[in-house]
C-alpha cells in the first residue's frame, strides 16, 4: 500500500492543556522538610493532551486540526502560540470563567521530582459552541480523534460520536474514567492496561483477557478495541481477530504521552486507507520511538517509516 500521510486531514477533540518542565540541580536535602531542593536551571513548556496529540499529527506530516477549550489567559495564548509553531490549525474557544490546564513538572537529574496541576472544567455555553463548530467542521476530515482526559471538554461526546457515524467517519477515542458507556458505538477504543482493569476488572491469563476485551467490545458496539500494556506491548481485538504487537523500546525514559502518539499515529494510519491491524503495527513501532524520548514529546515520519 502506498502511503500518503500529507493528504491524510485529522480532526482532534478534547481537553488540552500547557505542560511546563522546570529542570534543575539537586544537592541537599530541604531543612524545613524530608525533601530534595532543586535549584531551577532551565524550562519548557508543550502542549498537552489533545494539543499534543494534534503535535504528533502534525509531527508525521499529516494534517491536524485541533478543536478545544482554554482560559482565556497567558497559558491559554501560549498553547495557541505552541499550535502554531506546531503546524496544527487551532481552533481554540477562550472561556474567561476558567484557567486553561498547567501540569508543572519539576525534574532534577533526569528524573520528575513532583507534579503539579491546575485545573477546572470548561462552561455549559462555551462547550455547546465548541459542539456548534464540530458539526461544521466534521465533513472535511478523513478520521476523529476524541482525547479525554476527564477535565470536562467531552461533555457532548455521545453526540460527537453520533455526529461522526451519521458522516461515515471512523471515531477513535482516548478514554478516560469508569463510564465507557460514552463511548459506545465509536470505531476504536485505545485504554491502556490500568484503564481497562479499572472497566473490566483484572485477569490471571491471556485467554482471560481476550474474554474480557471481546465482551467490553461487544457491549460497546466498538469496531476494535487496543489495549495498551506498556512492556508487553499492546492487543488489538476485533470481531473474530486478536492482534499482539510486542513492544519495541529499547530504553525507556519516559512514558508520559507515549497514548497521545499511538492514537495520534493510529488516526493518521486509518486516514490513509490502512487496515486496523496495519495502523496498529505501525502505531506500536512509534510508541517504542517516544518512550526513549523526554517528555511529552513526538515521533516524525523519517524516524517511522526510515
Amino acid at each position: 500500500m502506498t502511503i500518503q500521510i500529507d493528504k491524510a486531514r485529522v480532526l482532534v477533540v478534547g481537553d488540552v492543556m500547557l505542560d511546563r518542565y522546570w529542570f534543575g540541580e539537586v544537592s541537599r536535602i530541604s531543612p524545613e522538610a524530608p525533601v530534595p531542593v532543586v535549584r531551577v536551571t532551565g524550562s519548557d513548556e508543550r502542549p498537552g493532551g489533545a494539543a499534543n496529540v494534534a503535535r504528533n499529527i502534525a509531527a508525521l506530516s499529516a494534517k491536524a486540526t485541533l478543536l478545544s477549550v482554554t482560559g482565556d489567559d497567558e497559558a491559554g495564548a501560549k498553547i495557541a502560540d505552541l499550535m502554531r509553531d506546531e503546524g496544527v490549525s487551532a481552533e481554540l474557544h477562550r472561556d474567561p470563567t476558567i484557567s486553561t490546564t498547567i501540569k508543572l513538572r519539576v525534574i532534577g537529574r533526569q528524573q520528575q521530582l513532583l507534579r503539579i496541576d491546575f485545573e477546572t472544567a470548561p462552561s455549559h455555553e462555551v462547550l455547546s459552541a465548541a459542539l456548534a463548530d464540530y458539526e461544521r467542521l466534521l465533513g472535511k476530515f478523513d478520521v476523529v480523534v476524541l482525547s479525554d482526559y476527564g477535565k470536562g471538554g467531552l461533555a457532548h461526546i455521545t453526540r460527537m460520536i453520533e455526529l461522526a457515524n451519521a458522516a461515515n467517519k471512523p471515531v477513535l477515542v482516548d478514554p478516560k474514567g469508569e463510564d465507557y458507556a460514552r463511548y459506545r458505538n465509536a470505531t476504536l477504543i485505545t485504554p491502556n492496561r490500568g484503564e481497562f482493569r479499572e472497566v473490566a476488572g483484572s485477569w490471571k491469563t491471556e485467554e482471560e483477557l481476550t474474554r474480557k476485551a471481546e465482551a467490553l467490545r461487544r457491549e460497546l458496539n466498538l469496531k476494535g478495541l487496543l489495549v495498551t500494556r506498556s512492556e508487553e506491548g499492546m492487543t488489538l481485538y476485533c470481531e473474530g481477530e486478536r492482534v499482539h504487537e510486542q513492544t519495541q523500546a529499547r530504553e525507556v525514559f519516559d512514558v508520559s504521552g507515549a497514548g497521545d502518539t499511538v492514537i495520534a499515529t493510529l488516526a493518521v494510519m486509518l486516514a490513509c486507507g490502512a487496515g486496523m491491524a496495519e495502523a496498529v503495527r505501525v502505531a506500536n513501532r512509534a510508541a517504542g520511538i517516544v518512550v526513549a524520548k523526554l517528555g511529552t514529546a513526538v515521533v516524525h515520519k523519517e524516524e517511522l517509516f526510515e
